[in-house]
């Protein structure tokens, strides 16, 4: 990759204003595969200027104007399908199965259904005399992570693009690549001079001048909890706004009349993929006390499948987790398990048998949990299943509840009635009933410490825009 020590600016690839670099890391082999440069406030001051000087022009283009231009995002996205998903495979250690089938294809997902909302949007509606117009907010901020990272810049990228938004983006230091490449796809679809800025560094530097920066009108952040305290504390200064998307410790309720070995399968393999690295995942899975034992065997027989391993093997379920780092804090939650007396019935601390480098982790599974311990509030964001006991309908609601996150929910039962019933009263932003999968033309988003706004379809475009009122616009009636 050529680019990897410049900075997207103003619609080309330019020097950093510093020298300090960073390596990325194939977390599979420790092996680094790119060296980065890091940016600096002085970076993020031109990137924000050429921002600034672009939305002039670019927030008055048409709808049909932005139509064509995601239209041609699209269509070179298609042609870097590949490459993305080998990037993706590198950065973050997917295995190239997923990178190739949902890692990679949610940015086009994302692109997609942004141009479909766009066409339907109603930017404008009249109340009485008045007409209410809804504008780009103008100069986004964009801060996205390492863990599903194509999606996670193209979620923001296509709504801020779709609603005439000029933009900074931020990515991952931990698995710059991809986001890279989406440099080169908008650059090559003739996304306009300054429209699209990306400047690579760490949070305490650059993240921090972007949030802290006048220039800017809005962050959106995605990351942890305690990351996104920080964004609104620097965004505080200058009164604007900030969208959020953070943690997770979602509960997957397993009613007492479900197909015990169907869902117990699916909860434990929805929490095992991605090697648990997704804010959404379904880590604690709340099923009958009567029915303990028997779930633990379903899920002990099931994990026992989830080979862990080179990310380009065909028998490769999970990858490596992220960094040295993140493989540090899961072990010592595993060993909190451990520790506080919950029954560890599959994997543990240490590396899976034959894997001595990379940053791989056991998948594993702790039964007889409370949700007191250390394992059921913290979220762990590694490949750690938590089974949780529960008494009657009532139990496992309060359970599923206390929380300080509110980001997904997980309800199932042989009764779809009781199963939507139950769901109504889950504090979540999202619950997925008996399995159904993610609807990205849905808001995705949550409630309490998980965050603040909402993402995907046209719920995403929302957090883009400012809300005019024009008093007199229209003609009394007579």
């Amino acid at each position: 990759m050529s680019h990897t020590r410049q900075f997207y600016i103003n619609g080309q690839w330019v020097a950093p204003k510093g020298d300090k670099t960073l390596d990325v890391i194939n977390p599979a082999t420790e092996e680094v595969v790119a060296t980065i440069a890091l940016g600096n406030k002085e970076d993020v001051d031109l990137a924000v200027d050429a921002a600034r000087e672009a939305f002039e022009s670019y927030s008055q283009t048409s709808r049909e104007e932005r139509q064509a231009l995601l239209g041609r995002v699209i269509e070179v996205f298609k042609k870097r399908m590949g490459d993305v998903a080998v990037a993706i495979s590198q950065e973050m250690g997917a295995p190239a199965k997923l990178s190739q089938v949902a890692q990679a294809p949610s940015g086009l997902g994302h692109f997609a259904t942004a141009l479909e909302a766009l066409k339907h949007f109603e930017f404008e509606e009249q109340i009485g005399t008045t007409q209410v117009v809804k504008e780009p907010i103008g100069v986004c901020g964009l801060i996205t992570p390492w863990n599903w990272p194509m999606n996670q810049l193209t979620c923001k990228v296509a709504p801020a693009l779709a609603t005439g938004c000029t933009m900074v983006l931020k990515p991952s230091e931990v698995a710059p690549l991809s986001a890279l490449l989406l440099a080169e796809i908008l650059d090559e679809a003739g996304v306009p001079a300054g429209v699209f800025n990306l400047v690579n560094g760490d949070g305490p530097t650059v993240g921090a001048a972007m949030s802290a920066h006048p220039g800017i009108d809005m962050m959106s952040f995605t990351g942890s909890t305690g990351a996104g305290r920080q964004v609104m504390m620097n965004s505080a200064q200058t009164i604007k706004r900030v969208a959020l998307e953070l943690g997770g410790k979602s509960a997957n309720i397993l009613l007492d009349d479900v197909n015990f070995e169907k869902m117990v399968a699916h909860g434990v393999m929805s929490c095992m993929n991605n090697s648990g690295q997704s804010c959404n995942a379904p880590t604690r899975m709340l099923v009958p006390n009567s029915r303990m034992d028997e779930v633990a065997a379903i899920a002990e027989t099931v994990v026992a499948k989830v080979k862990a391993g080179d990310p380009n093997a065909e028998d490769t379920v999970i990858g490596p987790v992220v960094s040295h780092a993140q493989f540090d804090k899961i072990q010592s939650l595993i060993q909190a398990g451990i520790d506080e007396g919950a029954r560890l019935i599959a994997g543990g601390t240490g590396k899976p048998e034959g894997l001595d480098k990379g940053y791989f982790v056991k998948p594993t599974i702790f039964t007889h949990v409370t949700n007191e311990m250390t394992i059921a509030r913290q979220e762990i964001f590694g490949p750690v299943l938590s089974i949780i006991g529960y008494e009657d309908e009532e139990d496992a609601i309060r359970i599923a509840n206390d929380t300080n996150y509110g980001l997904s929910g997980y309800v199932s039962s042989a009764d779809l009635d009781r199963a939507r019933r139950v769901a109504r009263r889950i504090r979540t932003g999202m619950v997925h009933l008996n399995g159904a999968p993610l609807d990205n033309k849905a808001p995705f988003g949550g409630y309490k410490e998980s965050g603040i706004g909402r993402e995907w379809g046209h719920y995403g475009f929302e957090d883009f825009l400012e809300v005019k009122s024009i008093f007199g616009y229209h003609p009394k009636q007579a």
